[in-house]
């Protein structure tokens, strides 16, 4: 019996099904041996080094490994292609008695039959430099984190967290809410200017924008510089002073990697970060297709490379070949240059076989996954397309000086735009004009506007932001984000927009003060890119760890000397606590403000925001009658903006409801009848009693 230990479970089956009764697959569900949660763990004056154990919850599966390999022929350690998954591997050769070297490690980009028993023919010993730069990574982060956390408790509030990346993340959400905060907006104004062919036999509008004054780029800024446009211009002939033509190409994008499916997923599909980044994993472990079973459809999800294999070049050259033309085939295969960082031995997200195309599993599996894996199976094929060709024109008109400017083109050939459009420009078939030609000038329009402060970050373009900038990896931009907020330092505004919290705000400016160059970006990315050469094989990871730490336990000493502290003063509401009296103060804990008597732990009581800061539902047509206290229901809107009723003698009575009380009761156990509201109208009455009569008729 040959042993296949894989991390995770979702995998378990896909694998099964193409190793047969000879294997065993097991899978650890991520790591098995880890530092130990409530110790440092890692001791500085030996070197750094680390103190690993089994994770508490995970000794019964280590013991069970040990059994099994004992009576196993072969074991091949198939964790994830990643640093994380080769010191998972090594974690496991540790616990199984395996030398590293004579360990019999296999990978496979894709859960396919192929890939799998491509990768049982060539195992290899665990990797050592990609773990040693797994280990860098834990143990930075553990020395930041166990250091950094218990300082920012003591100054600012109980039971924080700090860490090396998410800290700066949290930065770049902070720096962008200041920029928008000082904001000075200008005043400018748009001045289009509405004309057609006067030698046009149909009568046609076409549209022109103001860009320059003498030739030079200009744009009114003032009410009295856009008149002055108008009363120059409508008073002279519009002529047209310059024709551009030229063919014009939009190249087809490159595949996907983890980002730029994360970006595309919550701006095309409308998914959060979380839901993709699940998606993509059961796609990757494979889903259940309809008469088929449980299968994977795309290759390893963890990935900042663009590479695509030969063969999948090919089969995407034999696919395009077939269902579109040899036409829209390159005459060499697309390649994308991928970041310095990317770790190359990764390819692109792409499917695993352009057999599952979109039309063959229509209906035939989840329907979310199924908008995911088109999204991607159309980027890969258009990857290695031919670029879109355009006739392109760009008119220039004068008049009084002023210039104007409209652009038009019309597609000479579709290209890689057959399947994946990455340009939402609408395009426009202009008139054959030649320069001296007069058009009729129809209209003039201006429109005064102001300049907008940058926008907040949305999930989508915060992860974009920490790709551009070098912060983390493909694995860790989604958890960075999604940390970032459950620690309470990040909110949504409109549902959509991330901005930070006031603690959000004191933890960075905290941090600042105390740890320059730990919220330093530039020196976070400086950091990921000696893990890379940690990789590469070229430095030792204790040397990085040292060089780093050395200047930061100075600044933790002198932080921790420093009296200034960030803890604000409690804040006293007007609210008496019902059990001792006390005037009860506000705290906050990651999920928000709340009430808390000051007695505490004396007394425990506390009390939800959310109730006293209920605001009237703005449509508010109907009233109803607290069957509690037989005062007035009101409708009200609640923070995820769900309508209820609750008594307006709050907080003295405290009833809520989602359906509205009315005066009337029920002929059968005169109980209070509820009314669902329906848009502006009230529902048939029903009894809430679920003993009554009338439901147990129903």
């Amino acid at each position: 019996m040959n042993l296949l230990l894989i991390e995770s479970p979702g995998k378990v089956g896909t694998i099964k099904k193409y190793l047969g009764k000879d294997f065993e697959v097991i899978a650890t569900k991520g790591h098995i041996r880890d530092l130990p949660e409530k110790t440092l763990a890692v001791n500085v004056e030996r070197n750094f080094e680390p103190t690993y154990e089994i994770i508490p919850d995970k000794k019964e599966l280590a013991k069970t490994l040990v059994a099994k390999a004992k009576k196993a022929d072969n074991i091949y350690l198939a964790t994830d292609p990643d640093r994380e998954g080769e010191a998972i591997s090594w974690h496991l050769c540790n616990i199984l008695g395996i030398e590293p070297m004579q360990a019999q490690r296999i990978t496979f980009n894709a859960i396919t039959k192929d890939a799998i028993f491509e990768g049982l023919e060539k195992p290899a010993p665990v990797n050592m430099s990609l773990v040693d730069a797994q280990q860098a990574r834990r143990v930075l982060d553990r020395l930041i984190g166990y250091k950094l956390s218990p300082l920012i408790s003591k100054k600012i509030r109980n039971k924080l967290s700090a860490g090396r990346v998410q800290s700066v993340a949290l930065k770049i959400v902070v720096e962008r809410e200041k920029e928008i905060q000082n904001f000075k907006p200008e005043e400018y104004w748009d001045i289009t200017a509405e004309w057609s062919d006067s030698k046009a036999e149909e009568a046609k509008k076409y549209k022109a924008d103001l860009f320059a004054h003498s030739h030079k780029k200009f744009q009114p800024h003032s009410a009295e510089e856009a008149q002055a446009v108008f009363d120059a211009v409508s008073n002279n002939p519009f002529v047209v002073s310059n024709v551009k033509k030229s063919v014009t190409t939009s190249n087809m994008p490159a595949p996907y990697i983890t980002s730029t499916l994360q970006q595309d997923a919550i701006n095309r599909l409308k998914m959060t970060l979380k839901s993709i980044t699940q998606a993509a994993q059961s796609l990757y472990e494979g889903v259940e297709i309809a008469g088929e079973g449980k299968t994977a459809l795309i290759t390893y999800i963890r990935t900042d490379s663009t590479r695509v294999s030969p063969s999948a070049q090919d089969m995407a050259k034999e696919y395009i070949t077939q269902n579109y033309g040899a036409n829209y085939v390159p005459a060499k295969p697309n390649v994308f240059k991928s970041k310095k960082s990317a770790q190359d031995a990764h390819e692109a997200i792409r499917p695993v076989s352009l057999k599952y195309t979109p039309e063959y599993l229509s209906g035939k599996m989840d329907a979310m996954l199924y908008r995911v894996y088109c999204m991607i199976f159309n980027r890969f094929v258009a990857s290695q397309m031919v670029p879109a060709k355009y006739n392109s024109v760009a008119i220039e008109f004068d008049s009084a000086d002023y210039q104007f400017k409209t652009t038009g083109r019309t597609v000479l050939f579709d290209g890689f735009t057959k399947l994946f459009n990455v340009d939402d420009e609408k395009s426009t078939l202009l008139p054959a004009l030649e320069v001296g030609d007069v058009v009729t000038l129809d209209k003039l329009n201006k429109e005064q506007k102001f300049t907008r402060p940058p926008a907040r970050f949305s999930e989508a373009t915060l992860v974009k932001e920490l790709e551009d900038k070098g912060i983390g990896r493909p694995a860790t931009f989604a958890a960075t984000v999604l940390t970032i907020s459950t620690r309470g330092y990040t909110q949504k505004k409109d549902s959509k927009y991330i901005a930070p919290t006031e603690l959000g705000v004191q933890v960075v400016e905290y941090l600042e003060k105390h740890f320059p160059d730990l919220m330093n970006i530039q020196f976070t990315a400086e950091m990921e890119t000696k893990l890379d050469e940690i990789e590469e094989g070229g430095k030792t990871w204790q040397n990085t760890i040292k060089d780093f730490y050395t200047d930061f336990v100075g600044e933790l000493y002198s932080a921790y000397k420093d009296g200034d502290s960030a803890k604000k003063e409690v804040e006293v509401s007007d609210v008496v606590c019902d059990k001792c009296g006390a005037m009860m103060v506000y705290r906050e804990s990651k999920y928000g403000k709340f009430l808390a008597c000051p007695n505490y732990p004396k007394c425990k009581n506390t009390k939800s925001l959310d109730a006293p800061e209920q605001k009237p539902f703005p449509e508010q047509q109907f009233k109803g009658k607290c069957p509690k206290c037989a005062g007035v229901v009101s409708a009200r809107l609640s923070k995820r903006g769900k309508v209820f009723y609750s008594c307006d003698n709050y907080p003295k009575c405290d009833f809520m409801s989602w359906d509205l009380p009315i005066e009337q009761t029920c002929p059968e156990c005169k109980q209070p009848l509820y009314c669902k509201v329906n848009k502006d109208k009230l529902d048939t009455p029903h009894c809430i009693n679920a003993e009554c009569p009338t439901n147990k008729k129903k």
